[in-house]
């Protein structure tokens, strides 16, 4: 989002859980859109919460998975913050090589990049 669209809008990933590294298919494939994952830490809703971004302060969250829109659905359900539902294609444990598994995060992160350009439109960086 950040690469894409600039700092203007204030932006944070999170999850359900935090105690997840980094994929490294995923810091690969990104890379390779200039997109710098190797520094970047998995951070839980609880977490946000704790460090004065709830996330119902949010108003916009896009959730990835099933299990993060029944959180989100859950944490949002008495505020104004909308929620959408991105169902992505998990690439973890898909492909039998790495060329394979590298094809798969592909699919994912563009995936993502399809999603982010159908609801904001076309890249302004």
């Amino acid at each position: 989002m950040k690469k894409f669209y600039g700092t203007d809008t204030y932006v944070q990933s999170a999850g359900i859980k935090n105690d997840l590294e980094i994929d490294g298919f995923a810091i690969s494939v990104c890379q390779e859109i200039g997109v710098e994952l190797s520094r970047h830490r998995s951070r839980s809703f609880e977490e946000m919460e704790k460090w004065g971004d709830p996330i119902s302060s949010f108003d916009l969250v896009v959730a990835l998975t099933p299990a993060s829109r029944r959180e989100v659905k859950d944490l949002t359900r008495y505020s104004h913050c909308e929620l959408e539902y991105w169902p992505i294609m998990d690439p973890c444990g898909m492909g039998e090589t790495r060329d394979a598994r590298l094809e798969a995060y592909r699919q994912a992160r563009d995936e993502i990049i399809a999603r982010l350009t159908e609801r904001w439109g076309d890249p302004i960086a």
